[in-house]
């Protein structure tokens, strides 16, 4: 028989086709293609495993990947799901007739209890190889096992809770320690903790579920064939009362809350649902005689973890009176009912059966279904046969589920990777959203989606809703791509234009102006947000524009402000006279260039606070291009124009230390014009070196002349050392002023005493003083008395001149003693320098035939040598080649030169008439032998090499020459 999940994949296909289509309401397109280039795959996808059992399976139990069945009533087969090549076979060891009853395996897949119809139950290890009694279990006919998830694992079990037949509920603990002979039982204890009650006295426990909360709360669910019980409590870890009997025990005088359905199957089965192994489930499902019990599980409820309970009926030919649902499975969106012949899968948000999958005959029946929670899988068995589900992405289509049922939130939860179906929900949340009149959460829902811009606008403009429209494009704009500028440009522009109209018309209401001041908050804060700020920057020329046609200057402004546009913002206030706050925005925003512009406009109306400004600016300010603004304003000529400019010129100056010539210059042109007194002191202090003044010397004369200022030309005079004019124009003004100038050539006798005699000329002749007169001649040495006798009239008597001749005949004379003296010291000198001239003919030295050259450390007397006064003696060629580097350029070639005509010259023949006229020919046309030789000895031998200037002036040479050191090294290794 085929399986009909061939045919539930076509009709998924199909109908994932159909709603993920586009929308028809409001938003006829959604940018998105849907074609489906495959086959979704299906949900629940059945295999059956390659397995043939020798003998008939009588129950399958699956955990963490361990996989547990018994064959026959002697066979127990358990396979490692991740190594099934290599299962392990066991057998029970039975020689009666009792037969397996259910079997239990817990959360880790190491502990197995195989319940016998015979009220014995045996417990196997993984690791173990032997089936070990519970004696302490043996009349028990076992019906249900809860196992602990907190405090179970591999060696041990923890406190567990075990459901019989009878109605008991025990709490156990098991132990895979195995000891000898007369080692520990498996079961450490089984003790009793309560009974359960139908109506008809005690009642078989059909499921057991023991859980904690994330709150540290324990909560077991038991179940009976008609009744839900719950037991809350606080769970308690203590290694001595750990264990199930505190919480049970509060249910001792009266019964737990509990659930009852009159219809019976003859028994119940629970179904829990874990996102993650070793977390609180989320949901439940109860399989009983009236249907399914389906719900939520909250463990912060104190009275009830139950909620959002519903019942789901059986689908048709599913009950107690047609075919009896055998047991059940949960998934995350689904529950799986087993029936004999198939397997229906149920959707627990709709309750609409969405799978029906039939068994072939041939396995026979089908016996129970249970599912891995470590892995998700699914496992059915049969007689014969085992089968497998696996659940393939669960969630993908229950977004459309939600989205039916208006529950925007979870479709939208359960689509977010899925782009088409996530602008579907939003399209679908939006129309819903404007129905109900919630148009803001319409509008920022309606900016998510693909939908058409036009249209979605116009259905606010047609609703007159300006502010969700407002809304719906802000979001539009935060979501533009950085190339779309034409659509950013168009947005920002409509907004800046929705909120002016908004508060042109809010404005003139005294009604409504805490709704104007919300709105123009809410402005401030669109245009000021950094989301929007390249779109309104890249916009401002269109949104200033707005401004000014709507008149607000205040946004206009703060805009400005914002788009650090200060250079708007500065002559706004200025075209509305308000200096100050142009100062202001100036002085705190501290570009040079704005304070270039708008200097000259500023500095006719608040000079003060401006120089102010630019001192604080500082460094930062370019006072050249400061200079135009200040020649502008100071103009007028009055002192307090002045007076602003000089107190920032002479912060450049004197604080900044500014060097240009201009600034200095500038400088110099008020000081001459509002502060005479000033400006002597300021040349002064630039001291009297032209090549360090920092003002130019030929302006600084014409400016000081223009205004009469004779003081400072004398100076300027001094500093272009133009004595004569600084002298003349000097005497104009004070006479020791002109003493002063006078003395300043000290280097030049002449010049001075030519400046001397015209202050001289000047005082006989002007001012007709004899004492002054005389006074300046003692106040000048180079002076005297004949030299300004000329200047004095002739009615002059020789009284008034008397004592300056007698000095000066007084000089004359010890001048002349001064003279003879110094002749007297020279004629001496001279006997005594004839004298050791006569003396130096008469020394001479030794040579002994074992002395050696000083440089080359050979005998001195194979080769000529020189013989200094020092002692130190050196073969001829052996000192030419020591004085060579030493000797300057110019002797190096005059030494050459002497070389080669001395090699030229013929070699002298004693007592042969040929050579004396040889020689004397040699003396008419050059230099004779002898003579190149005494120049050369001149050249060479003039001082001893290693006493004379020679060795001082190489003091600095290295011992080793820089071009041969690395040879000179090597030979040295």
């Amino acid at each position: 028989m085929a399986s009909i999940l061939d045919e539930y994949e076509d009709s998924l296909s199909r109908s994932a086709v159909l709603q993920t289509g586009c929308p028809t309401v409001g938003i006829p397109h959604s940018g998105y293609v849907n074609a489906q280039l495959e086959k979704e795959a299906p949900i629940f996808t059945k295999q059956r495993i390659d397995f043939t059992p020798a003998e008939r399976i009588t129950s399958l139990v699956v955990s963490c990947n361990q996989l547990c069945m018994s064959l026959g009533k002697d066979t127990l087969l358990r396979i490692d799901l991740g190594k099934a090549s290599e299962p392990n076979r066991v057998e029970l060891g039975r020689k009666d007739d009792a037969k397996v009853h259910k079997m239990f395996l817990d959360h880790t897949g190491s502990h197995l209890l195989i319940a016998l119809s015979s009220t014995e139950v045996l417990y196997m290890n993984r690791n173990g190889q032997k089936v070990r009694p519970l004696a302490r279990w043996k009349g028990q006919l076992v019906e249900s096992v809860g196992w602990n998830k907190a405090l179970g694992n591999e060696s041990s079990t923890g406190p567990i809770l075990v459901g019989t037949a009878q109605g008991q509920i025990f709490e156990a603990e098991l132990s895979a320690s195995e000891g000898g002979l007369f080692g520990p039982a498996p079961d450490l204890y089984f003790r009793p903790l309560y009974v359960l009650n139908e109506e008809g006295g005690p009642a078989p426990v059909c499921s057991l579920e023991a859980e904690r909360g994330p709150d540290g709360r324990g909560f077991v669910i038991a179940t009976t064939r008609q009744r839900l019980f719950q037991f809350i409590g606080r769970a308690v870890d203590d290694a001595e009362t750990q264990g199930f009997s505190g919480l049970f025990a509060a249910y001792t005088d009266h019964p737990p809350p509990f659930r009852e359905f009159p219809s019976n199957l003859g028994y119940s089965e629970l179904a829990f649902y874990t996102p993650k192994l070793r977390s609180a489930p989320r949901a439940f499902a109860w399989m009983m005689g009236d249907g399914v019990l389906y719900g939520s599980l909250d463990c912060g409820r104190p009275d009830s973890l139950l909620s959002e309970e519903r019942v789901w009926e059986y689908p048709a030919g599913v009950g107690p009176g047609a075919s009896p649902p055998l047991a059940i499975v949960l998934t995350q969106f689904h529950f799986l009912l087993l029936l004999a012949d198939r397997v229906e899968a149920v959707c627990t948000l709709t309750g609409q059966v969405v799978l029906r999958d039939h068994f072939l005959e041939k396995f026979g029946p089908l016996r129970h279904m249970v599912k891995d929670s470590s892995t998700g899988h699914l496992w059915a068995y049969t007689e014969r046969a085992v089968f497998r589900y696996h659940v393939q992405r669960e969630a993908r289509d229950v977004w459309r589920t939600y989205l039916d049922m208006n529950r925007f939130d979870l479709a939208k939860e359960y689509c977010r990777e899925r782009p088409d179906c996530l602008d579907t929900v939003l399209a679908r949340e939006a129309d819903f959203c404007f129905r109900q009149h919630r148009y803001l959460e319409s509008a920022r829902c309606y900016a998510l989606t693909q939908s058409y811009f036009e249209e979605i606008a116009l259905k606010f403009l047609e609703a007159r809703q300006e502010e969700a429209l407002a809304e719906f494009l802000q979001r539009k704009l935060a979501g533009l791509k950085p190339t779309e500028r034409t659509q950013a440009t168009l947005l920002t522009t409509w907004l800046t234009e929705l909120y002016l109209s908004r508060l042109g018309a809010l404005q003139g209401d005294p009604d409504a102006l805490s709704l104007y001041r919300d709105t123009r908050e809410c402005f401030r804060t669109f245009l000021s947000s950094p989301r929007h700020k390249e779109w309104l920057f890249a916009s401002r020329a269109s949104i200033h524009e707005l401004l000014a046609s709507h008149g607000d200057t205040e946004h206009m402004v703060y805009f400005a402000v914002i788009m650090q546009d200060y250079e708007r913002v500065v002559a706004y206030h200025c075209q509305h006279e308000a200096y100050e706050e142009a100062l202001a925005v100036l002085a705190g925003h501290r570009d040079p260039q704005l304070f270039y512009k708008f200097s000259p406009v500023l500095i006719r109306h608040i000079p003060r606070q401006l120089v102010d400004a630019w001192i604080e600016m500082g460094s930062r300010l370019d006072a050249r291009q400061l200079i135009p603004a200040l020649v502008n304003y100071s103009q007028g000529g009055e002192a307090q124009q002045v007076s602003q400019a000089i107190r920032y010129m002479e912060f450049c100056v004197n604080v900044l230390g500014e060097t240009e010539q201009a600034i200095h210059n500038y400088l110099l042109s008020l000081y001459a014009r509002g502060q005479p007194a000033s400006l002597l002191a300021y040349l002064e202090q630039a001291g009297a070196s032209p090549h360090r003044v920092h003002y130019d010397l030929k302006y600084a004369l014409r400016l000081c002349a223009e205004h009469g200022h004779h003081r400072a030309c004398v100076h300027v005079y001094k500093v272009l050392e133009l004595y004569e004019e600084a002298v003349d124009l000097a005497l104009q003004v004070d006479v020791d002023l002109a003493k002063q100038c006078a003395d300043l050539p000290e280097e030049d006798e002449e010049l001075r005493k030519k400046l001397w005699l015209k202050i001289a000329r000047h005082v006989v002749q002007e001012e007709e003083d004899v004492q002054t007169a005389m006074a300046c001649l003692a106040s000048c040495p180079l002076l005297k008395i004949e030299d300004v006798l000329p200047f004095f009239p002739d009615f002059v008597t020789i009284d008034h001149f008397k004592e300056a001749i007698c000095s000066s005949l007084k000089a004359y004379n010890h001048h002349i003693q001064e003279l003879q003296r110094e002749m007297e010291e020279a004629t001496a000198s001279a006997q005594r320098i004839r004298r050791d001239l006569q003396e130096l003919r008469g020394r001479y030295g030794t040579v002994e035939p074992q002395d050696k050259c000083s440089a080359c450390d050979f005998p001195l007397l194979n080769r000529p040598f020189y013989l200094f006064l020092c002692g130190h003696m050196f073969h001829a060629d052996c000192l030419l080649q020591a004085v060579r580097p030493g000797l300057p350029a110019y002797k190096q070639a005059k030494l050459e030169e002497l070389q080669r005509k001395l090699g030229a010259a013929p070699p002298p023949t004693k007592g042969s008439a040929k050579a004396k006229e040889a020689e004397a020919g040699a003396s008419a046309g050059g230099p004779s032998r002898e003579q190149l030789k005494a120049d050369l000895d001149e050249l060479v031998a003039a001082e001893c090499v290693y006493c004379g200037e020679l060795m001082i002036r190489s003091i600095d040479r290295p011992f080793i020459d820089p071009q041969h050191y690395e040879e000179e090294h090597r030979s040295w290794l």
